[in-house]
């Protein structure tokens, strides 16, 4: 320890589009940042891949980063007490010497990452579901090509010679501790969400041999899952200290306690659902009322309960694949801040309206937000959202994730005008923002229906930066949506796990309650609002029942 001073502790995370890391005290406090950008190949449509090793990288550079915005020293490195890592859950492939094997078609090494969001495997994930395995009740009753299970498959029939090569299969969270420590230890939240383990089985979970064989990945089986995980064990523990190696290539001591890892929404529910409310820090129980929604790129909804929930389109319940000892229920919008930046860049008044916001130094979305609230005030409606009384988004333009469990659904727009107005953008932002909002009130609902209480929305990640965002999830779920202190949610639970790992909390439990705090709560508004929402809902239920009469009249 440098001196006397107080020991702290690092978040790695790994998005879609770059590295963070940051650094926090026992109390949640961050003390220092840093972001590094990633790579992204995209070789065909539906083909997203990365670089293990560009991603390792911008690790240590987002670190460096952030060890300079805190004031650290080199000797201040001392101070970090223990490392956790967090990622998207993307397929990583390694050979018989760790070196990366190809998943492209492009034959390039050096792309040997499968991003999460990849929709290559549709084909594969279908016939998974077809067989209706009994694995498949763990992941909401149907596995998603964003799932590992069938992206292997397609590694296997498509790159026969990568397959063959092929020595380890990591998902992105575990490959991080994996380089960071050398040991081949799973986590109980990457193998029991996107891997089918059974983390439930006594004595210590395991793999269903049957589920495998039945997909075509006998060899998988007759290896003794050596590839994809022998060692699995729960979210926080120590999986071992860094090597001297890694500690270089990250700026911190050899030796450093490092967590057994977690994905990367997993992580931000951690650094959400614990937030003391109502003068109380959470138990068990009152966890059960809440929902973690981290918005970004897509959107995640976590919950936690103390007994199974098997709800349709829900992914899990998975056992201890969050908070250890309690299942977790998954939600899910693949397309959320995507989606709203499609909206605004495909408009014709999109790149004049982003050229805008850099003159002016602010965001397309506050120029939007703006110009919505001059819009009802000139056509004197009580509340924004009133504006798209006819206009309404089916948000489904990449498939639906959660509770309909359907990649080939498709967005829908209802009521557009003879007009590219930048104020036609707004009315069309505010829609698709809504429709959003909506998705999270038909994911909750369903979560209700099945036994939870679920009345407070923790929210964290990009989108939750909008508040128009925040305002309408208040508004179209009648729930209250509260903010946490800290923004960087993600960060701060990957940081938890580190804490653990280093033996400065007893659990998880306990971490998540010391080391979170709210900053602020919006409520919604009840009354007409609720009502014209309320509408609003039914609309967006109606729209999916149309694009099914859709279908089936093209194909009568």
């Amino acid at each position: 320890m440098a001196g006397d001073k107080e020991p702290a502790y690092v978040g790695i995370d790994v998005g879609t589009g770059s590295a963070r890391a940051a650094i926090f005290d026992a109390r949640g406090t961050r003390l220092g940042m840093g972001t590094a950008p990633l790579a992204i190949f995209r070789p065909q449509e539906d083909y997203v891949e990365q670089s293990s090793e560009d991603i390792w990288r911008a690790c240590g550079h987002a670190l460096r980063l952030a060890m300079t915005e805190a004031a650290f020293t080199d000797n201040d490195a001392a101070r970090i007490a223990g490392v956790g890592f967090d990622a998207t859950c993307s397929l990583v492939v390694l050979g018989a010497s760790d070196e990366p094997v190809t998943v492209s078609p492009t034959g390039r090494d050096e792309q040997n990452v499968i991003v999460w969001m990849d929709h290559r495997a549709t084909r594969q994930a279908r016939v998974i579901n077809e067989g209706r395995h009994d694995v498949l009740q763990y992941v909401g009753g149907a596995i998603s090509p964003e799932m590992e299970t069938p992206k292997l498959v397609w590694l296997k029939d498509e790159l026969p010679a990568s397959w063959q090569r092929a020595r380890r299969f990591f998902d992105l969270p575990d490959f991080l501790s994996y380089r960071a420590t050398g040991v081949d230890t799973r986590s109980l939240c990457t193998t029991v969400c996107k891997w089918t383990y059974l983390g439930h089985e006594p004595p210590a979970g395991k793999w269903d041999e049957s589920f495998f064989r039945a997909v075509g990945l006998d060899d998988i089986a007759d290896e003794g899952f050596a590839k994809i995980g022998r060692i699995v064990r729960p979210m926080g523990e120590k999986i071992g200290g860094l090597t001297a190696t890694s500690a270089a290539e990250l700026g911190l001591w050899p030796g450093t306690p490092v967590a057994v890892s977690i994905i990367d929404a997993h992580a931000g529910g951690l650094g959400l659902l614990g937030v003391p409310l109502d003068a109380a820090a959470p138990t068990e129980a009152m966890l059960e009322q809440r929902v973690a929604l981290i918005g970004g790129t897509s959107s995640c909804h976590m919950a936690v309960s103390r007994e199974a929930k098997f709800i349709h389109g829900i992914w899990g319940p998975y056992w201890s694949a969050m908070v250890p000892g309690m299942w977790l229920t998954e939600g899910g919008q693949s397309a959320t801040g995507a989606l709203i930046d499609h909206t605004i860049d495909t408009h014709a008044r999109g790149a004049e309206l982003r050229a805008d916001a850099a003159r002016q130094g602010t965001t397309v979305y506050a120029l939007l937000n703006a110009r919505l609230d001059e819009l009802a005030a000139r056509d004197h409606h009580a509340y924004v959202g009133e504006l798209t009384r006819e206009l309404h988004v089916l948000p489904d333009h990449h498939g639906n994730r959660s509770p309909r469990a359907d990649p080939t659904l498709r967005g829908m727009v209802s009521g557009l005008k003879l007009t590219d107005s930048v104020d036609s953008l707004a009315l069309l932002y505010l829609a698709t923002v809504q429709s959003i909002a909506l998705g999270t009130r038909h994911i909750v609902e369903s979560m209700n229906a099945k036994g939870y209480d679920i009345r407070t929305i923790i929210a964290c990640g990009g989108d939750t930066k909008n508040p128009l965002f925040v305002r309408e999830h208040a508004e179209a779920t009648g729930r209250r949506v509260v903010l946490a202190k800290e923004p960087e949610a993600v960060l701060l639970g990957a940081a938890m796990l580190g804490a653990v790992a280093a033996g400065h909390f007893p659990s998880l439990l306990a971490a998540m309650g010391a080391m979170n705090e709210a900053a602020s709560i919006i409520l919604p508004s009840g009354g007409e609002v609720e009502r014209y929402y309320e509408g609003k809902y039914r609309v967006f239920l109606r729209m999916h029942g149309d694009q099914l009469a859709y279908r089936a009249l093209m194909h009568t």
